[in-house]
């Protein structure tokens, strides 16, 4: 399958991207297997940008089997990929996103214009547009310096201070994003979160209903390394509104 971008379309005017959408599946769940079978061994951790940002085999053995495939079925693509989260995007639109979080054995899925699922069941997020009523969860991001904690923890400080009825941090950004697209979280910020950790992400959040922009209130760039995304755009810019900013950089800059 090999679309150019003038022509996307397939005879019998099917999906164009239904190929790709089924080999990101496949692909989520083998690396799902691999980590599983991982969990269960000894394991090397080294670092990635920060002691905080740690990576082990089982992230390099997963990355190289998703590359290697997509590139082996898709020569003519290009794939933005981490671990078991794989977002698709033709001409900086986004398309799908999966993302399987193998030890709950979740696999969650969102095609532009077809709607999010959690393993087939249809996603749907909260509806809240209320900060005192709102969970509201956040990553602290790969840096450490003291500069950076204390905007960190001053964020958290000026949410709460805003009445927010909870800010907490999981551990996970992808899975924080996905309890956002089911609706068991109101809300999600972060600096230093790289547009590999956050396509899939934001097509899983926008196809269960949910706002995905900057963190100054504009439009989401993939490419800026900050973002809110809330269940509502009122939740969304009132998040954004108390925020002050930590900077990352820029993915195309790296």
């Amino acid at each position: 399958m090999k679309p150019s971008g003038e022509d996307q379309a397939v005879p019998g005017g099917g999906d164009p991207w239904e190929e790709c959408f089924e080999a990101a599946v496949q692909l989520a769940l083998r690396a799902g297997q691999i980590i599983r079978k991982a969990l269960t061994e000894d394991k090397h951790v080294s670092t990635k940008t920060s002691a905080a940002d740690l990576v082990t085999e089982t992230d390099h053995l997963v990355e190289d089997l998703i590359i290697s495939e997509l590139q082996k079925r898709f020569p003519s693509h290009r794939f933005p990929t981490v671990a078991v989260s794989i977002g698709f995007a033709v001409h900086q639109e986004l398309e799908f996103g999966v993302i399987h979080h193998c030890t709950e054995e979740r696999l969650y899925t969102g095609r532009r214009g077809q709607g999010a699922f959690c393993n087939g069941q249809r996603l749907q997020v909260s509806g809240e547009t209320d900060l005192s009523k709102a969970l509201v969860l956040t990553e602290i991001g790969p840096k450490r310096d003291p500069a950076t904690l204390k905007l960190f923890l001053s964020n958290m400080e000026r949410l709460l201070h805003a009445k927010a009825h909870g800010v907490r941090v999981i551990g996970s950004s992808t899975l924080a994003l996905c309890h956002l697209a089911s609706g068991a979280a109101d809300a999600y910020y972060q600096f230093g979160l790289h547009c590999w950790d956050l396509a899939a992400a934001t097509v899983i959040i926008r196809e269960a209903g949910g706002i995905v922009m900057d963190t100054s209130g504009g439009p989401l760039d993939l490419m800026s390394c900050r973002v809110v995304a809330a269940g509502t755009r009122e939740m969304a810019t009132l998040i954004a509104q108390a925020l002050q900013t930590i900077n990352y950089g820029r993915d195309d800059e790296l």
